[in-house]
């Protein structure tokens, strides 16, 4: 006999509300430094690129008669694996649940279960490209640094290395620390003078205002992710942010392909961002709501992303 939590986990509209929910609460910077790629298999190969690979523009004319080119892969693939994940939430006093209360209990496992997911898979994606890039470039950004320069020559480099042209945006990734360091930096607070030159009145720029001084205006995002360095064995947490005085200028496209050579991608089975079920304690003395999905957090292109580490 179906029990009346397994019946309402099928229920469509059940479903279609927990795909929702993991899509609103995937993280900002999850999904801007890893966009997702929807795959129709949960393993499959993508294009790697590094600083060797020849990117070339295909042509596009055919003759009369003649064959097409062919679209082929880099010469180098990788393999994602959507590996499985998932977390339970557990349902007490079933039997004094009314049905139409299982699906709100159902759907209210499932926002809190996205946004667990989501703070675990946005320093998954964090966490992988400090690894991919390294120690990165020591700056030090002084009172006779200009840090626009600074940033517009990476962008270069960048867009360089990406080899993509204008189908590929630029994304900018920075810390906590390093975001406080440059909005208040005195060569960037001079490019926000407000009325009077003469007297000097500036005005603090946002996030978006600092991105449109960049070359090619590229998005321009603060994370605030933050996590506990202290042991487990820890009598105080040490608290810290995820890329603190860290910048990440990497090349992105927002919905992006298994060929293109953005820097990083997730790969997620497509239309299962997340899938409701259930399954009875092993005691038979109780139900538990259950929440599946499956990802893989790829770097696809190493070179297209270049990391600083400020200094004030």
């Amino acid at each position: 006999m179906t029990s009346r939590l397994a019946a309402i986990s099928a229920d469509p509209h059940i479903q279609e509300y927990a795909q929702g929910a993991s899509q609103r609460a995937t993280m900002p910077m999850a999904g801007f430094l890893a966009p997702t790629v929807e795959v129709a298999t949960m393993i499959g190969w993508f294009s790697i690129y590094d600083k060797n690979t020849r990117f070339r523009v295909p042509n596009t004319r055919r003759a009369l008669g003649g064959d097409a080119t062919q679209v082929r892969s880099s010469r180098d693939r990788g393999t994602f694996n959507c590996e499985p994940h998932a977390l339970d939430y557990p349902v007490d006093n079933l039997e004094r649940i009314e049905s139409e209360q299982l699906g709100d209990i159902f759907r209210e496992g499932a926002d809190i279960i996205a946004e667990l997911a989501a703070l675990d898979h946005e320093k998954s994606v964090i966490d992988a490209a400090l690894a991919a890039l390294g120690a990165g470039t020591d700056q030090a950004f002084g009172a006779d640094v200009d840090p626009i320069s600074v940033l517009d020559d990476a962008i270069m480099d960048v867009v360089k290395a990406a080899k993509y042209g204008s189908l590929m945006g630029i994304g900018i990734a920075m810390g906590a620390s390093a975001w406080k360091g440059l909005k208040n930096h005195p060569k960037v607070m001079a490019r926000y003078v407000v009325g009077n030159r003469g007297k000097g009145n500036t005005t603090t720029p946002t996030v978006e205002m600092f991105g449109e001084l960049l070359l090619s205006e590229p998005d321009t995002r603060v994370s605030l992710m933050v996590y506990d360095d202290a042991g487990d064995a820890a009598e105080d947490e040490e608290v810290k942010f995820v890329l603190d005085d860290g910048i990440i200028v990497f090349a992105r496209k927002e919905n992006p392909t298994r060929f293109d050579p953005s820097f990083m991608k997730t790969f997620r089975l497509r239309g299962q961002w997340m899938r409701a079920g259930s399954y009875m304690k092993p005691d038979g003395r109780g139900e538990v709501a259950k929440f599946d999905w499956s990802s893989d957090v790829k770097v696809v292109n190493a070179s297209a992303g270049k990391r600083i580490n400020a200094s004030f």
